[in-house]
């Protein structure tokens, strides 16, 4: 199969019909073998009716649904456990990602050798309430992971399928995928720009709460990128050269009571100082240490409760 189409959403039954007819038209515009799957993230609204028609009308279309919402992360992860295309596509469902992207993102993959091709929304018709917030994250995530790219956030992707095969994401990650691609080892990553529609039904899902979220995430794929297989070389490090410190100080203490005697250890604010640098060290250390033990005996984290399938979940 040539694409693989993950859409993740949520309440969207007005736009469905009219994504899932202009995606079919640039497949078969195009001569490209395609499945979408359409990830129903436990919206209430009659979209799962919607996708149960069009999975019936179209064989090309597959549908999953979450129990309860999970999140766009989850939506996404589970997406790409069922997926069997070359190229795997994500894209909104709201109509704001134009599937007319698609062929110029499946040649970046396929001719060009990108592992991951994100778009970018350089022209956008979000209010300035998602806009503002989006440019700061995406300036401070290209600081932090040191990947070139204007709009992380952007739904409309392309992927190599070995790409989404080898990652793992969960809370608010997935405005985050290349950086943990490139952790992962597929550093091959490029950007197009891609045409931004403004909403035609329904109401954003963005939220205020994702101020808060988003940047904690990005600092844990920052952590969990490096030091996910090692962390007694972060703990471990971090806890000996404090309590080297402490130790040091408390050397330095004993030395001048033995040779001066002018005044108690204990009278001086550097004691606790170093006593608290060596207490402190020894807790990173052992962090460190236990973190290595749990590492290695992790167990998967990404279980989500689907109540229904469309299809058979036997290839």
């Amino acid at each position: 199969m040539d694409i693989s189409i993950v859409v993740p959403l949520l309440n969207e039954e007005e736009s469905l019909p009219e994504l899932c007819q202009w995606i079919d038209q640039v497949m078969q515009e195009h001569g490209y073998t395609y499945e979408i799957i359409l990830m129903d993230d436990g919206s209430t609204d009659a979209s799962w009716n919607v996708i149960s028609r069009l999975a019936k009308e179209n064989p090309s279309i597959k549908g999953i649904r979450f129990q309860r919402n999970y999140g766009k992360s989850a939506a996404l992860h589970t997406g790409f456990q069922h997926v069997t295309g070359d190229v795997v596509i994500t894209m909104d469902a709201d109509l704001q990602d134009s599937p007319d992207e698609i062929p110029g993102l499946y040649r970046m993959v396929m001719e060009e050798g990108y592992d991951l091709v994100s778009g970018w929304k350089k022209k956008r018709y979000d209010p300035l309430s998602k806009t503002v917030p989006t440019k700061l994250y995406n300036w401070a995530t290209r600081k932090m992971s040191g990947i070139k790219l204007h709009d992380f956030n952007c739904g409309l992707k392309a992927y190599r399928n070995v790409v989404i095969k080898n990652i793992e994401i969960y809370g608010e990650m997935h405005r985050y995928i290349p950086v943990i691609a490139k952790w992962a080892g597929f550093g091959n990553i490029g950007e197009k720009v891609v045409q931004h529609r403004a909403r035609q039904y329904g109401e954003t899902k963005f939220g205020m709460e994702r101020f808060i979220r988003g940047p904690l995430d990005l600092l844990t794929i920052s952590f969990v990128g490096k030091f996910r297989k090692r962390p007694m070389h972060l703990f471990g490090i971090l806890g000996t050269i404090i309590f080297i410190i402490g130790f040091g100080i408390a050397g330095y203490l004993v030395y001048v009571k033995i040779f001066h005697d002018v005044y108690k250890m204990t009278d001086r604010p550097l004691f606790y100082f170093g006593l608290l640098c060596m207490v402190l060290g020894t807790q990173l250390f052992m962090t460190g240490f236990l973190a290595e033990l749990v590492s290695r005996n992790a167990s998967d984290k990404n279980q989500y409760n689907i109540a229904e399938y469309t299809f058979s979940d036997n290839h």
